[in-house]
């Protein structure tokens, strides 16, 4: 049978059960999308994978979502879950089955309740970062996961989210105070772990179980999260360093002298920088008139104390900076925040227009980054020579974007065949001979779930399993399997 008689079977078979009347009741027009045109955008991944759904939920509430899940256990119906859209390892998009129903909570976003003395936050799973952090503003605060997407509450609790200031805040399990979800096992039932607590030990902290879940252990529909001040002066700086080995003495130095101010440490390959200049005419060289070094920094200070204090974090900074010259420090910019910024968040744009990107999404004890990339290097270079490193990424926490470019212009052609051998063998570089991780914060998915597989120890799989099998025990919730 095929998926397109496949799917239209389901829906029948759907038709006849009522399930598909009773949800239209239950969500009205504007809640409940049946058309192909309407559904469509919602199968789509934010950067690949295209699948096809039986309709696309989107309840506007908590009881809504505990009737949905309550009726789709029923009638033994598969969900997957979508906050914003933004995830790059494809769970959160049906797959080709046609077997899916979407859960999108796009608009479970009314509730949020700031309590500027905790320093806490209470929100819809629905409501997106930016619309939080406007919230959040008027108070002074923000909720620092620093990223150029525009993700739900709920989908950077469900794929950890980090971003480039962890180094400083911390990912979202590590400010994550508690949360509710639905349950599929029992149907519909809430688990309402809503504690705005710090310090609570009073037996397992189940809220965890749902943190890089990649929504396949519950439905979070509400999430208290853990702010912060907005700082009240930064200092920012583009930092050339002497070679690869320099870039973590820099990193020991700005951490021993610069201590808690230190909050963002970027690495940024010289081809990526290129990249940037020549798909970003707003965007000028900053070190001109000299050519586009090998590797740079972007350097990050932060403080809650304004410069009346007698804190100047320009002048600490560059005070640290220039006893590094000639020796750790070859070259250095500071300037204005935004405008360096911009340098960082346009690279994964500029690499689209220079051909087709192999992203990898990798971390590792953060000692090990020179040598693994000298190797990876080595290996891109000795096996794949059309292939172009174009490599950034949060060196401060072990983080690495080591993207790859396939040149449109290559003579190679593009092959699926190369591409796969090239993951396992970066990916084998990186578990197995530098102790690291296949996906540092984007998760698990339909897109990674082999080497979920390859690289997971039995006994984290067989347990990870077990919780999975006990929170849904039919498996229709997501497209992730952490079992055997």
């Amino acid at each position: 049978m095929n998926d397109m008689s496949s799917s239209n079977t389901l829906a029948m078979t759907l038709h006849e059960n009522s399930l598909f009347v009773k949800l239209k009741n239950l969500l009205g027009e504007i809640g409940f999308l049946s058309d192909p045109v309407d559904c469509r955008p919602y199968c789509r991944g934010a950067r690949y994978g295209q699948g096809d759904s039986l309709a696309v939920l989107r309840p506007d509430s908590h009881e809504q979502v505990v009737e949905i899940v309550r009726l789709c256990r029923e009638h033994h119906q598969a969900l997957v879950l979508q906050g914003a859209n933004t995830g790059l390892v494809a769970a959160s998009t049906p797959d080709g089955s046609g077997r899916f129903l979407v859960l999108s909570l796009e608009r479970l976003k009314k509730y949020i309740a700031i309590d500027v003395v905790n320093r806490s936050v209470e929100v819809d799973a629905g409501l997106c970062l930016h619309e939080l952090n406007q919230a959040l503003e008027e108070h002074g605060l923000f909720f620092p996961i620093d990223l150029a997407a525009n993700p739900s509450v709920g989908g950077m609790i469900a794929a950890n989210t980090g971003g480039a200031k962890l180094i400083k805040y911390g990912d979202v399990r590590q400010n994550l105070l508690g949360l509710r979800a639905v349950l599929m096992e029992p149907a519909g039932q809430v688990l309402d772990l809503r504690h705005a607590l710090r310090k609570n030990n009073t037996g397992p902290d189940l809220k965890h179980l749902f943190v890089g879940s990649s929504g396949s252990f519950g439905v979070i529909t509400r999430a208290v999260l853990q702010v912060h001040y907005l700082p009240k002066q930064t200092a920012v700086a583009l930092v050339v360093p002497r070679d690869q080995s320099a870039v973590l003495e820099l990193l020991q130095v700005l951490e021993r002298d610069c201590g808690e101010y230190l909050s963002a440490y970027e690495g940024i390959s010289g081809a990526a920088l290129d990249a940037v200049l020549r798909h970003v005419p707003a965007i000028t060289q900053p070190f001109h008139p000299e050519p586009c070094p090998e590797y740079c920094v972007l350097i990050e200070l932060s403080s809650r104390a304004d410069a009346s204090t007698g804190l100047d974090l320009n002048a600490l900074l560059s005070t640290c900076l220039e006893k590094l010259f000639g020796t750790v420090v070859e070259n250095a910019v500071i300037g204005r925040a935004k405008d360096l910024w911009r340098i960082r968040h346009a690279i994964s744009e500029a690499l689209r227009h220079e051909g087709r990107v192999i992203a990898f999404d990798i971390s590792m004890p953060r000692s090990n980054l020179v040598d693994y990339r000298a190797q990876a290097l080595q290996l891109i270079d000795a096996h794949y020579p059309w292939i172009r490193v174009m490599d950034f990424g949060h060196w401060a926490d072990g983080g690495c974007h080591f993207n790859l470019v396939w040149p449109s212009d290559a003579a190679e052609g593009f092959s699926d065949r190369i591409v796969q051998q090239i993951r396992d063998q970066i990916y084998d570089l990186v578990v197995l001979r530098h102790q690291g991780s296949f996906s540092a914060e984007h998760g698990v998915g339909p897109y990674n779930q082999m080497y979920y597989q390859r690289y997971t120890s039995p006994m984290q799989k067989h347990l990870s399993g077990q919780i999975q099998g006990l929170l849904d025990p039919e498996n229709l919730l997501g497209l992730c399997r952490f079992g055997e």
